[in-house]
């Protein structure tokens, strides 16, 4: 059976009528009593009968009118279920360490944005070890932090490395301006701003500054990084973040490149419960980073 054909007869029959339905299915009167003529010869019985200017439907054509009311209302549910499928993202629960900068957050996780199937990012900040634990009961998909999963934490993990950068650091023109000597000997007696204890940037720096004997002015302490980026635009001190993101950093703060920590390496992980990545978003993160760390070998 045709079932356009059947779609015809369905409106003629709700219209009553061969000229109103030909007019909301933009086909010519002669046209879609043709094509009405044919799914009754394919049914071999006749569904229309004259009636005054009008057609009624005969018993075969209530029959089949039933039933194509009930075809054409389940194609309408079928339509709306699939649109309400594609409009309902499919939520990917992140937990982001706030010692991740939200620059680097926002350029490892745009991957996942970017499928054909809709993908609604949930991102919930907070420290590590909480952030594991809520992993840990299925309620998160992944964690990005900057460190793998503690050895000595009894959470059942998997680390994935995305992204590694050079430490670098970076401070207001005006600030800038004052240094009589290069780096990385301007920051001695420099105020400085830093990561909280949290951090593993903190520790990197730390050891890199005690290794080249250089003794900065800590004015302050943030486990926000992005707030510690404000202050250093304000021209409150150096401050220090990943420079595969120098060039967001400069444009977005006003600040300037100072010099970078040479061979002082940060490393940012996606930490999931499972080895294999069921949810296609996650993979995508990860495929996401590959590829930028290519990038960052043939760009630095």
């Amino acid at each position: 059976m045709n079932y356009k054909h059947l779609h015809y007869f369905w409106m003629v029959a709700r219209t009553g009528s061969v000229a109103r339905a030909s007019e909301r299915l933009h086909l010519t009167p002669q046209t879609l009593s043709g094509q009405i003529k044919l799914l009754e010869e394919s049914l071999d019985t006749p569904l229309f009968q004259p009636a005054g200017r009008g057609l009624t439907l005969t018993e075969a054509g209530r029959l089949a009118m039933r039933y194509a009311d009930e075809i054409f209302t389940l194609g309408d549910e079928m339509k709306s279920a699939l649109h309400t499928r594609q409009a309902r993202a499919q939520p990917l629960l992140i937990g982001l360490s706030d010692a991740v900068p939200k620059i680097i957050a926002h350029r490892l996780l745009a991957p996942a944005t970017q499928l054909d199937e809709p993908v609604r990012l949930v991102c919930r900040e907070d420290k590590l070890d909480r952030l594991l634990g809520e992993l840990a009961v299925n309620r998160l998909d992944m964690v990005l932090a900057d460190r793998p999963l503690p050895a000595d934490l009894h959470v059942r993990g998997h680390n994935h490395q995305l992204l590694a950068s050079e430490l670098a650091f970076f401070a207001a023109p005006d600030l800038l301006a004052t240094c009589r000597t290069p780096f990385p000997d301007c920051l001695n007696a420099a105020p400085l701003l830093l990561p909280g204890d949290d951090a593993t940037a903190r520790v990197l720096i730390e050891h890199w500054l005690e290794a080249l004997r250089l003794t900065p002015r800590i004015v302050g302490e943030f486990d926000d990084s992005a707030l510690m980026k404000a202050f250093g635009q304000a021209g409150a001190g150096f401050f220090v973040a990943p420079s595969i993101i120098a060039p967001e950093i400069e444009a977005r703060y006003g600040v300037k490149l100072a010099g970078r920590a040479e061979g002082v390496c940060e490393t940012f992980y996606a930490i999931t419960a499972e080895r294999t990545l069921s949810h296609p978003a996650l993979q995508a993160i990860i495929d996401g980073a590959a590829n930028q760390a290519v990038q960052s070998m043939f760009n630095p």
